[in-house]
């Protein structure tokens, strides 16, 4: 006979329900984030006294993110391991087929969405560029750099928000909770960034934490959400010369922007991402995303992340490719 208290706990199978996972995940990321930000300051402080770093700002940021983006998806694993009985390849981060085209994609049309955005900005009459007119190697260099880190950056936000979080609760028949929740922590989670637009700022970071999570849901991998993700804050900062999410992240973009417009148009120092052009843009997408035929999850991903209690065995995970429906 089970306690009575057992079902608060445990599901059919045995294991804990999603909200204890997701809880514990919650839990251990946060405390592993704080603990890697101060090892990181600790010993940046010093190094930095004893000998001069170079690119220090680069070298911090690539520092933190690196090591939010291990701890994110080292925390992700052990619990789908340890909780829920799952191998890595379940978080979606693993080189499986149709990996390469789905990063391809999103890549694509995380540029060409921003790219939208800007034509609306243009067409209001809010926002006038031209080419930056300093030496190319400083612009070649700053668009390596800015690869790099935005790459980084990107990834490690994917696997905090469109990782083990959203996938435990998917799996258990709650997606929509799983959406909700890290669409709402990842716009909450701007609100600290500098020329934050009242309204705008959380709705359009709330409708691309909704964009990553279609891109996401589509293909249960972490490779088009990425896609979107890094391209997305590398046309802005680079190509066009925006500012990402309030911050100026690229010291020398291939463009100039002379911002014109009103607020509610280019969202102002802010960047795009705080007017309605990136409103438009991004709720296009969102819908071409969810009803595009180009792509598709994965048999395995999808049996690994839409079931309490998959069965791993190669020999039982195989279905059928009529069953892919994303």
């Amino acid at each position: 006979m089970q306690p009575p208290m057992h079902p608060i706990f445990f599901n059919d199978f045995g294991r804990l329900r999603s909200g204890w996972r997701l809880g514990i995940f919650l839990l251990v990321l946060i405390v592993g984030l704080i603990v890697w930000e101060q090892i990181v300051r600790t010993l940046y402080g010093f190094i930095s006294s004893y000998w001069s770093i170079p690119h220090p700002e680069l070298v911090l940021g690539l520092s933190s993110k690196g090591g939010s983006l291990v701890v994110a998806l080292g925390v992700g694993y052990l619990c789908a391991h340890f909780l829920e009985e799952l191998p890595w390849r379940s978080l979606g981060a693993s080189f499986t087929r149709g990996w390469f085209k789905d990063l391809v994609i999103g890549s694509a049309l995380g540029f060409a969405t921003l790219a939208v955005a800007v034509v609306i900005a243009i067409g209001g009459h809010g926002l006038r560029f031209s080419v930056n007119h300093v030496d190319w190697p400083s612009i070649v260099r700053s668009m390596i750099g800015s690869v790099v880190i935005l790459v980084i950056a990107a990834f490690a936000e994917e696997a905090m928000f469109r990782g083990y979080a959203l996938q435990t609760l998917t799996r258990a028949k709650l997606a929509w909770l799983g959406v909700a929740l890290t669409l709402a922590l990842f716009g909450v989670a701007h609100l600290t960034n500098p020329n934050v637009v009242p309204g705008f700022t959380l709705i359009n970071t709330s409708i691309a934490g909704l964009w990553f999570a279609v891109a996401y849901l589509r293909t249960r991998s972490l490779w088009l959400p990425f896609g979107l993700h890094w391209s997305w804050n590398w046309a802005l900062g680079w190509f066009f010369g925006l500012p990402v999410s309030g911050l100026h992240l690229v010291s020398h973009p291939l463009l100039k922007a002379s911002d014109t417009g009103p607020l509610w148009l280019t969202g102002g120092g802010y960047g795009i991402e705080g007017g309605i052009a990136a409103t438009l843009a991004l709720t296009l997408c969102t819908l071409f995303l969810w009803r595009s035929s180009i792509i598709s999850a994965d048999p395995e991903l999808k049996k690994l992340t839409s079931e309490e209690n998959p069965v791993t065995h190669p020999s039982v995970l195989s279905i059928r490719p009529a069953d892919d429906h994303a």
